[in-house]
């Protein structure tokens, strides 16, 4: 699986820095999202899961974020958009939500839907084993959990991030519709426009966004449209999901 050549660069350089920052202690590190679907035509970050032996210690906390300064600077503008998951190989093999060791608030609600792509071999390994031999395979029920907290997501970021909810909730119903969660929203976007083509227009201004290209006026529709287009996702969703599916 080829990156783009600009994010290619970028894994690149972030794989030796880490290397350089905590030798051993780096288990793996893959590459995963929009990145490595060669149907996304821009993406706004770089998702990354780092695999830690251990704990940071101190200096190596303070090493890693130093890292990703000097990447925000080197390689603008996604150079400063790492969405990267520190988590601990004793957590990766577990299904439970693992704790991100640099903000440790925060724990990956989305695991399950994760370690699927990266199982699927949506992923490409910059560092460390494949991934089958770390992540175990998700259930439909945890899949379903983090279907959930995608929508719920959804739901509190309309007028933020429009064009982002549009094409996740293509992705939902998508995923729902057919059992598979392995996709990109570019290519859920694609399928929905065909699937319910009263949507199509919505459905392209958000590429349009995507690839920098929206009006004001775009923006606006999209941040009024996009709440009717959750009322028939749910709709949608409610029909859909009947129970466990294989996966």
């Amino acid at each position: 699986m080829q990156l783009p050549e600009n994010i290619a660069d970028l894994c690149r350089a972030y794989t030796e820095g880490l290397r350089l920052a905590l030798g051993c202690k780096l288990h793996g590190l893959y590459v995963y999202g929009a990145s490595v679907f060669p149907e996304t035509v821009a993406t706004g970050d770089v998702d990354f899961h780092a695999i830690l032996e251990d704990s940071f210690a101190d200096s190596e906390r303070a090493a890693v974020l130093a890292l990703h300064e000097t990447l925000a600077i080197q390689f603008p503008p996604l150079g400063a958009e790492l969405d990267s998951y520190y988590l601990l190989l004793e957590q990766a093999r577990q299904s439970g939500l693992p704790t991100h060791q640099l903000q440790t608030d925060i724990v990956d609600k989305s695991w399950a839907l994760h370690r699927a792509h990266m199982l699927a071999g949506r992923c490409v390994v910059l560092y460390g084993p494949d991934p089958s031999t770390i992540f175990p395979v998700p259930t439909w029920p945890e899949i379903e959990e983090a279907l959930a907290g995608e929508l719920a997501y959804v739901e509190k970021h309309l007028d933020r991030y429009p064009d982002y909810c549009i094409l996740n909730l293509c992705r939902l119903m998508y995923s729902y519709r057919t059992g598979d969660v392995v996709t990109s929203k570019a290519a859920a976007g694609v399928w929905a426009a065909t699937e319910f083509p009263q949507w199509h227009q919505l459905i392209e201004l958000a590429n349009r966004s995507y690839a920098g290209k929206s009006t004001d006026e775009d923006r606006e529709t999209m941040r009024t449209d996009v709440k009717d287009l959750l009322a028939f996702a749910h709709q949608q969703i409610q029909r859909d999901f009947t129970g466990p599916k294989a996966i």
